[in-house]
């Protein structure tokens, strides 16, 4: 069953601030293979303009993807998450993430489509620091493949 178009443009409250820490960040850089100094030495970071460390670019999806979680569990919006894989993902950046900073998330649903069975949903993450300021916006592509048939 195709999801509702009427959820395009729904927006969910925002999450609790997650504080980004230098551990975090320097786990994530090791995870991903990334040795740029500026993840993990504040003095380098310091060097390149910042005021601390900064987390590499996709550190944030893992905080993006978890505000998604609202859209996900919507029982109203019905996705079938048991179908559901990864499609895309972009990220709109106004600044680096850095260590310190409490970031909270907003979803919205951008768009939801249904291609040749599958229900296609985007999701836009507006991702703000404590003051408001935003940081970054995640762009989440999520499929829910089609049932099989019996």
């Amino acid at each position: 069953m195709a999801l509702d178009q009427s959820f395009v443009g729904r927006t969910y409250p925002p999450t609790d601030p997650y504080e980004v820490g230098r551990e975090k960040i320097r786990e994530f850089a090791e995870a991903i293979g990334d040795p740029n100094p500026a993840y993990t030495d504040t003095e380098a970071a310091k060097a390149l303009g910042h005021s601390d460390v900064i987390a590499p670019p996709t550190f944030v999806f893992a905080i993006t993807f978890k505000a998604a979680g609202q859209v996900i569990e919507d029982p109203q919006l019905g996705l079938d998450y048991s179908r559901v894989v990864h499609g895309d993902q972009k990220f709109a950046y106004t600044r680096p993430v850095r260590s310190g900073d409490r970031l909270s998330v907003t979803s919205t649903i951008e768009a939801i489509k249904t291609m040749a069975g599958n229900d296609i949903i985007d999701i836009r993450g507006e991702v703000h620091d404590e003051a408001g300021e935003h940081v970054v916006t995640a762009f989440t592509k999520l499929v829910a493949r089609a049932a099989k048939e019996a």
